[in-house]
């Protein structure tokens, strides 16, 4: 079973993946955010409730990825309940990221980076990305609702950066929207500095964290000459069809 905030069988372009909820605010709100204003349809699937959490539980976390996702206005978000700390890439969880990108056609996904100071984040991205490629087989049938599912392959699959440093293939300008993303950050009330929140401290939690956020989206934005910009990985070389796409960087 699926849990689902809000959930409909609908094209989505940008499909954004996080192991747990609050991954995709911390890697990818900002891109997500442009896109949405730019009249794309954007989408999370978080793949566990985060239950292994020191603060909070899958319920306020749940509550807290609404609250976030209202945000970002974004179209759909699902949790796929995957076991937090312990889900494997196998046959089992690959289905699971079949049948959900079969069911959104997504042109782009979004996903954890391949390597990060938490093991959860760089399985998922193997799990993601071993997903996406498997979903583009014909022969692997899943259905939806009692029917089958065609077969699908995202165009590209992009690693957003979250914790530890890693130089990005390209970075995106998120200066106009960095208020909002950090916005969907704070929608945690229970994982990230609140001084409200009653609980154990930790590496999380502490404003540390957060200024930490706010300083590599500053860096990000240096080598653009923007003020905030998010940082991505790409196995495939990224092409352009017109040079306008560049961003001006002043000299």
């Amino acid at each position: 079973m699926h849990n689902s905030i809000f959930s409909e069988s609908m094209e989505i372009n940008l499909l954004a993946f996080g192991v747990h909820p609050d991954d995709v605010e911390l890697g990818c709100a900002g891109v997500l955010l442009n896109e949405k204003n730019a009249g794309k349809t954007t989408g999370i699937i978080d793949l566990t409730q985060g239950e292994l959490g020191t603060r909070g539980t899958a319920l306020t976390r749940k509550n807290e990825a609404a609250d976030a996702a209202q945000i970002l206005q974004t179209d759909v978000r699902e949790n796929l309940e995957l076991a937090d700390g312990f889900f494997e890439n196998n046959e089992h969880s690959q289905r699971k990221i079949i049948s959900v990108i079969r069911k959104y056609k997504p042109e782009i996904i979004f996903c954890n980076a391949p390597e990060d100071r938490h093991p959860d984040h760089g399985r998922s991205a193997a799990l993601v990305n071993d997903g996406a490629f498997l979903a583009g087989l014909m022969k692997i049938e899943t259905t939806y609702q009692g029917e089958q599912q065609q077969a699908w392959r995202p165009k590209y699959i992009f690693n957003y950066i979250q914790d530890r440093y890693l130089k990005p293939d390209f970075v995106v300008d998120i200066t106009s929207v960095f208020e909002k993303k950090i916005a969907s950050v704070k929608a945690y009330k229970t994982q990230f500095y609140n001084p409200e929140e009653i609980g154990p401290q930790t590496y999380i939690s502490s404003p540390e964290f957060l200024d930490g956020v706010i300083a590599r989206a500053a860096m990000f934005g240096k080598m653009i000459g923007v003020k905030y910009a998010e940082g991505f990985l790409s196995k495939k070389i990224i092409g352009i069809s017109s040079l306008d796409a560049l961003v001006r960087i002043s000299t």
